[in-house]
């Protein structure tokens, strides 16, 4: 074998061992996109078998407020078809009805004193409360693990190797505008 030889293989090993070094890489983002969308989906579910629990609670009370617990349920359903999908942006503008319509049962709770002291409505306010936290924890946690995997198929020369094994990107969680927008606090004092 000569020396011409030598440095060939040599080369193609160093390559092989490159690309498979990408790929590898590759993978271990992917599935750190996976990982962080079960986070949230196990949050989401775990939410969602709680919301049924409030509103039935409410019920008892609210007798006037059916249209409010009425959205807030179909919100639910609307969050449960896009996370059974995995469709992150419908599952985005399905939060934002979710937690508007939450928002609005909870503000509506302060009108109904016996609710308020109810300890189940308190347990489950503070549960869904606690879960809401979190899932915008974990949130942050997916958008960082899908850019990381967008930049990773994108850079060369992983975007090579990304094509070639056909790595996708993913897209981000993103809610609505509504609620990353400042609260306009001028606005509650003015009456």
């Amino acid at each position: 074998m000569d020396i011409t030889s030598i440095i060939f293989w040599g080369l193609l090993a160093v390559l092989l061992i490159y690309v498979v070094s990408i790929y590898n890489q590759l993978v271990r983002i992917k599935h750190n996109v996976s990982k962080a969308w079960s986070n949230i989906d196990v949050l989401l579910k775990q939410r969602h078998d709680e919301i049924p629990k409030l509103v039935e609670t409410c019920k008892q009370y609210m007798k006037f407020e059916q249209d409010t617990l009425e959205k807030v349920m179909q919100a639910r359903s609307q969050v449960s078809e896009a996370r059974q999908n995995q469709d992150v942006t419908g599952l985005g503008m399905a939060e934002g009805a979710l937690r508007m319509g939450l928002g609005q049962l909870f503000a509506l709770a302060e009108d109904y004193p016996e609710l308020r002291a109810n300890e189940n409505f308190q347990h489950l306010q503070s549960r869904i409360s606690t879960l809401e936290n979190t899932i915008a924890d974990r949130r942050e946690f997916y958008n960082e693990s899908a850019n990381i995997n967008n930049i990773g198929i994108e850079q060369f020369p992983d975007a090579i190797v990304a094509r070639l094994f056909r790595f996708g990107a993913r897209d981000l969680l993103e809610f609505e505008a509504s609620e990353v927008a400042d609260v306009g606090v001028k606005e509650l004092f003015e009456s």
